[in-house]
């Protein structure tokens, strides 16, 4: 239970910039998703009424329940956009205190906002008195090695009506290097009474457990992993799924991702997943290549359909 939301499963899609676009959360929901998280959404793109910003703000009946996450650091700025996060139908607000990118923590956004519990503490005050949705966050282990006060964190933010805390279990300053910290995200987990989430190294099926395990959380929140491989969410490694499935789903993802961007928008924004569902598919690399290099849609989905037909019959989608 997210305060009152109940949340059928234990895996959750990341909140990941730049691909959790609805075509993405639909098709993670569709494999097992129990909840889906928007990417990262600027509280004053909201309410500068920016058009990239309300397109990833939109979203289908059967994604939900559906986690906006917004960024920002003047808590009557992110008041004001969670508003419009009401409006809009979302079941969840959370507020991002992790995302470590220098565009975002320069302006004291993210997770530079871990230098500064108070503040936060302050920020969960103001929203969850105003805000009727439950608010969460995810975090980060403090912002570099020298300050990792995940703990102190964590209880400003139950403290002041944080519904749930996912944990990423690395520094700001670490990025995505090193080992994640399963031992802090125990601690937050006996630390506060809300639900926690696991965040951090889950690459494969096995390694669900074994979060599950290490760190005694209420779910899983996968997120790079995830890309090209909503087969995940079923509890089913993509080196099992067979190339002709895989292209299947593919083909699937393309055409919602042209739904809704258009023809070459939808092109362009699907080859970041297409890398990572071809990952260990076992074809030549020049095959590889010439697919994620390229720039036009009818040859993209031959070259697509003849390789799957070259495996194994399938039923070609056909023209998108």
């Amino acid at each position: 239970m997210i305060r009152d939301l109940p949340v059928y499963g234990n895996l959750i899609l990341a909140p990941l910039s730049g691909y959790n676009d609805w075509p993405f959360r639909r098709l993670c929901r569709e494999f097992g998703a129990a909840l889906v998280y928007t990417g990262l959404l600027s509280a004053q793109g909201i309410l500068y009424g920016s058009q990239r910003t309300h397109e990833m703000l939109a979203f289908h009946a059967d994604e939900r329940p559906l986690v906006c996450q917004l960024f920002g650091g003047e808590v009557d700025t992110l008041l004001a956009a969670a508003q419009v996060v009401v409006a809009a139908g979302a079941d969840v607000l959370d507020v991002n205190l992790g995302c470590p990118e220098p565009k975002v923590t320069k302006k004291g956004y993210g997770a530079a906002l871990l230098k500064d519990p108070a503040q936060i503490g302050r920020i969960f005050a103001r929203l969850t008195r105003a805000v009727p949705l439950p608010v969460t966050a995810k975090i980060r282990l403090g912002w570099d090695a020298a300050s990792r006060n995940y703990l102190e964190v964590a209880r400003a933010m139950e403290e002041n009506g944080a519904a749930l805390i996912a944990v990423h279990g690395r520094t700001a300053d670490q990025f995505y290097l090193g080992e994640a910290d399963w031992d802090a995200i125990a601690e937050v987990k006996q630390a506060v009474s809300v639900p926690v989430l696991a965040s951090g190294d889950v690459r494969c099926v096995a390694d669900i457990a074994r979060i599950q395990a290490h760190t005694g959380c209420d779910g899983v929140m996968i997120g790079r992993a995830a890309v090209g491989n909503p087969w995940i969410f079923g509890l089913r490694d993509r080196d099992a799924v067979p190339l002709a499935e895989r292209v299947s789903v593919m083909l699937r993802h393309l055409r919602d991702m042209v739904d809704e961007a258009g023809a070459y928008h939808g092109l362009v924004c699907f080859r970041k997943h297409l890398s990572e569902y071809l990952r260990r598919a076992g074809l030549p690399r020049h095959l590889r290549a010439k697919m994620t290099n390229c720039d036009d849609l009818d040859r993209l989905i031959a070259l697509l359909e003849q390789t799957a037909l070259s495996v194994s019959s399938i039923k070609p989608v056909g023209d998108l």
